[in-house]
C-alpha cells in the first residue's frame, strides 16, 4: 500500500507564514481525507442484547410497573 502525506508542502502551499501558519485574513489551506481506509472491523456490535441485560431491563420495567399499580390501587381503596 502506498501512503500519501495529508499534510500541507509548506514550500509549494501559498498563503502560508514561516513555520506553517496562516496570516490573518488568509484562507488556510483545505484538509484532505485520509486517501486509504483502516482494516475493516468485524460487525460483532450487530448481534443485539445480551439476554442477562435486557432481562435486568425487562425485570426492573415489572417492578416499576407493579409498583405504581399497587400505588394507584391503594389510592382508590
Amino acid at each position: 500500500m502506498t501512503h500519501v502525506n495529508p499534510d500541507p508542502e509548506p514550500e509549494r502551499t501559498t498563503g502560508l507564514e514561516p513555520g506553517g501558519g496562516v496570516p490573518p485574513g488568509e484562507t488556510p489551506p483545505a484538509e484532505s481525507s485520509l486517501p486509504e481506509a483502516g482494516p475493516r472491523q468485524p460487525d460483532a456490535q450487530r448481534r443485539g442484547w445480551a439476554k442477562a441485560p435486557l432481562t435486568m431491563i425487562l425485570l426492573l420495567v415489572a417492578v416499576i410497573a407493579a409498583f405504581f399499580l399497587v400505588y394507584a390501587l391503594v389510592l382508590i381503596l
